[in-house]
């Protein structure tokens, strides 16, 4: 049987960053929706410009060091960026280009979004134009088939623990919210019981923001009882996790977590942390809203949603943009 070539087989795709996983997985789960292989360069900009704004960046290429990637043509079909030292670059891209890149730009760029093809950003940064798509939460790389591999992956690691299975992720401080200890122990305490006086086995992946002291919190509320914290050691569980449990307490600090969470279409309890801001609360109020996610309150309920698809769907609209610039360049 002959299977239709996929169109965009030949295009050539960079995933552009400046690190920051979260930034990183972001642009690579939209590459891989695609059905492109792309390279990962990630670039680092030298002092003073790294904290100018782009506006008085007029060489961005000039302004890369030496321990980032250089970025040297032959230049790629599709570029995908995010983080705020490449924003400078995916708004020169086009002309660096000669016209080759197709720039998309993932996370509001703060410049006027025409100056890159395409803006992808969540609803809650409110940023509205022609060439903005927003979303429903942040972008990720969760498919039902990774989940599938990440079961087949973990589940002899996480066998011996008791049905249901709760999938606990916690973040820690960043510059809108913090972990205290005081929410560390209250969390534990809940964890604890629902373990002691319902059954369930505890599959935990803590963060490096959780802290030590908030790590150590934990291990020493759960000793003794059926719980697997993730040390940092070893093949990340992160995906196993999310595919072997039957709900998710979450907490409410990241953006990324909440939404690979909600991918899963299982229960997302959150746990919410000290602080917060306009944008997260508009975030959580959206999911909420939903009827995706639900407040953390130490007891688990079971509901059901569709599953956020949304990396999908930017994904097949890109794939449209991207057939239709292959024809007119054939029209010319």
């Amino acid at each position: 049987m002959q299977h239709d070539q996929n169109p965009l087989d030949s295009l050539s795709c960079w995933v552009v960053t400046d690190g920051k996983a979260g930034m990183e997985i972001q642009c690579l789960g939209l590459a891989e929706a695609i059905g492109l292989t792309p390279q990962v360069k990630r670039v680092q900009v030298t002092k003073p410009w790294r904290w100018l704004p782009p506006g008085l960046i007029t060489d961005p290429l000039g302004t890369l060091g030496p321990k980032g990637d250089r970025l040297t043509p032959p230049w790629p079909d599709l570029w995908i960026a995010s983080g705020r030292q490449t924003v400078p670059l995916s708004r020169d891209m086009r002309k660096i280009s000669g016209g080759r890149c197709f720039t998309v730009q993932v996370q509001n760029p703060a410049i006027d979004p025409a100056r890159v093809d395409l803006v992808i950003t969540p609803d809650h940064d409110l940023l509205n134009a022609p060439n903005v798509l927003s979303t429903r939460g942040a972008l990720g790389r969760i498919t039902p088939e990774r989940l599938a591999e990440a079961s087949a992956a973990f589940s002899a690691r996480y066998a011996a623990l008791p049905r249901p299975r709760i999938a606990v992720l916690i973040g820690g401080d960043n510059k809108v919210f913090r972990m205290t200890a005081a929410i560390m122990t209250r969390l534990t305490e809940q964890l604890a019981r629902l373990s002691r006086e319902h059954g369930y086995g505890l599959m935990i992946t803590p963060s490096r923001r959780t802290g030590a002291r908030n790590e150590a919190i934990l291990r020493r509320g759960l000793a003794g009882l059926p719980a697997d914290i993730w040390d940092g050691s070893g093949e990340n569980p992160y995906f196993g996790i999310l595919a072997l449990a039957d709900s998710i307490v979450a907490t409410g600090d990241s953006v990324n977590m909440v939404s690979e969470a909600a991918s899963t279409g299982k229960p997302v309890h959150i746990v919410e942390l000290q602080g917060g801001s306009a944008k997260f609360s508009r975030f959580h109020g959206s999911l909420q809203a939903a009827g995706i996610t639900r407040p953390f309150t130490g007891a688990l309920e079971n509901w059901s949603y569709a599953p956020l698809a949304e990396t999908q769907r930017v994904a097949g609209e890109i794939r449209r943009r991207l057939i239709d610039r292959q024809a007119r360049a054939l029209d010319k």
